[in-house]
């Protein structure tokens, strides 16, 4: 029997297609999240003796979600490209696009204790598209438009992030100089955006609700520059001394508005939280392992605890979302 206009079938499939237009880029922030808490739990493995099953697990599902996440978006690419143009051209979730190469990178350093091939090729298709989106983001930045000061925040530092990650495995492989010239990009513009970002948070507009948790992300260019830096040169020095305290230093201030974070609805964007809490957990415990710090070693037990309730809070909320059809909805 043929379905008619108003039948349910065709109201579903309507609604599903609803659902797929507005199925967000911000989506592989949860990758990102999961990706940082399998890397923590590794770094626990090596320093606090945790069963490498945990990291193992996490691990499994961190790619299960990037690859269900890709396929939903590379279905909506297919059927609505007016939409992901859209994305594209917004002030906010431009910067959310390298979280697909940075979830790539990140899988690449989840995988090399297991498959050194597998963690190889993510690490190439991941820095390959790290430097297209990079180079990308930053020519509609300077080139193509003007942005205004409310438009500008923590966001910004996702496609700078992603380029810091790139040494982490690609270190292991070989590519110092590929290494080296990522984490400096990364670097600099993490200065220069640092900069645009605290001149508008203190001069300007507070951030809207929705994008409060996002404050959370100055924690992880330094945080993960630091485990870069390791990296990259093998050992501490005053340098990685510097980029750590400096991690320190934007966790108190997160730490701070915390309360106030705490007190909005949820949304999406408390997935921010999940992957800078991550980066310090495992810059801790890697210190603390280096410099043979108790102190530090107990912090980096502190925050990994911390770390698995906000993914353990955040995953069950995002269900309860999904359950409720709270998700991909018009903004």
């Amino acid at each position: 029997m043929k379905e008619t206009k108003g039948s349910g079938v065709v109201d579903a499939a309507g609604e599903g297609e609803g659902r797929l237009v507005h199925f967000p880029i911000t989506f592989f922030a949860i990758v990102m999240g999961l990706s940082g808490l399998t890397l923590a739990l590794h770094a626990a493995e090596q320093t606090l003796g945790l069963p490498a099953i945990l990291a193992e697990i996490a691990f499994a599902v961190a790619g299960g979600v990037f690859l269900l996440i890709l396929l939903f978006y590379l279905l909506k690419l297919i059927r609505h490209p007016r939409a992901v143009r859209h994305e594209w051209k917004h002030p906010v979730k431009i910067a959310f696009f390298p979280a697909v190469s940075i979830s790539l990178l990140l899988l690449a350093v989840c995988a090399l204790p297991h498959s050194r091939p597998l963690a190889h090729g993510l690490w190439l298709a991941g820095t390959a598209l790290q430097g297209v989106l990079a180079f990308a983001v930053i020519t509609s930045w300077i080139g193509h438009r003007s942005f205004q000061h409310p438009q500008l925040g923590p966001a910004w530092f996702i496609p700078a992030v992603g380029n810091v990650i790139v040494p982490i495995a690609g270190m292991a492989f070989g590519y110092v100089e590929t290494s080296w010239f990522f984490f400096s990009m990364g670097l600099l513009f993490w200065i220069v955006l640092l900069t645009l970002v605290v001149n508008r948070l203190i001069f300007h507009d507070p951030l809207p609700a929705r994008l409060q948790p996002t404050l959370v992300i100055l924690i992880a260019p330094p945080a993960v520059g630091f485990v870069a830096y390791l990296q990259l040169t093998g050992g501490l020095d005053h340098f990685a001394h510097v980029l750590l305290e400096i991690a320190y230093v934007f966790a108190i201030v997160v730490l701070i508005q915390l309360p106030k974070l705490l007190r909005l609805p949820f949304a999406m964007s408390f997935w921010a939280l999940s992957f800078p809490l991550a980066a310090l957990t495992i810059a801790t415990l890697k210190y603390g392992a280096l410099a043979g710090s108790g102190f530090h070693l107990h912090l980096g037990q502190g925050l990994l605890a911390l770390l698995l309730l906000t993914i353990a809070i955040l995953a069950g909320r995002t269900l309860l979302a999904i359950a409720r059809g709270e998700i991909c909805q018009p903004e």
